[in-house]
């Protein structure tokens, strides 16, 4: 890959593709973001692990907090919540969530997060983990290769929206109502004009 040539995918963006396309293209193609009571609580909740002086040993472990990330492999570039090294040298990315567990969105991101460790630090990591702050429990994260496989391929279709400057079309489904972007996407509009371009395309090629 000429990863000196490649569009930098963010791993942040992983989670927002993930969850859905066109809010991810939103956020990295166009630049909008905006904030909601997620949003918010999830920057509040982030304010120790976004805090590097604050890396200490725990239970026996050495916790790194707010690691960069980065792969030239695989054109990625971020930051790890918390970098966990146990005493026999085993790595493993912890990621923070403010609220509870939602699909497999976090698990994509936690994944890239050990892809790129894993090239930065020559290594292989089998297992990651997310704490999710709602019911105070950690999650394990099992890094299989059909996860591997689809965060691969987020990252090619996140890379794709980069470099073409488009928006996916718009799902106007039960999403919608949560996203904090509903007000920039205007589902609805943007799903009817989908229909009318598909309609029009249908005419034309008649």
């Amino acid at each position: 890959m000429g990863n000196s040539e490649i569009a930098v995918v963010p791993i942040s963006a992983i989670e927002h593709f993930e969850y859905c396309p066109r809010q991810c293209a939103l956020i990295h193609v166009d630049g909008i973001w905006a904030d909601n009571p997620h949003t918010v609580r999830g920057s509040r909740a982030h304010r120790r692990t976004d805090d590097p002086t604050k890396s200490r040993k725990e239970r026996g472990k050495r916790m790194l907090r707010a690691v960069p990330l980065w792969s030239e492999r695989y054109g990625l570039s971020g930051r790890a919540d918390v970098i966990e090294v146990s005493e026999d040298g085993t790595v493993r990315p912890v990621e923070h969530k403010s609220g509870v567990r939602h699909g497999i969105t976090a698990d994509l991101q936690v994944c890239a997060q050990a892809i790129c460790l894993e090239e930065m630090l020559d290594t292989s990591i089998s297992e990651a983990a997310i704490w999710y702050g709602g019911p105070r429990r950690r999650f394990r994260v099992d890094l299989t290769p059909d996860l591997r496989r689809r965060t691969f391929h987020a990252i090619k279709e996140i890379r794709q929206h980069l470099v073409k400057g488009v928006l996916p079309h718009a799902p106007n489904d039960s999403r919608c109502p949560q996203c904090q972007l509903r007000h920039h996407c205007l589902p609805e509009t943007s799903a009817n004009a989908a229909e009318v371009a598909v309609y029009l395309q249908q005419v034309l090629s008649v």
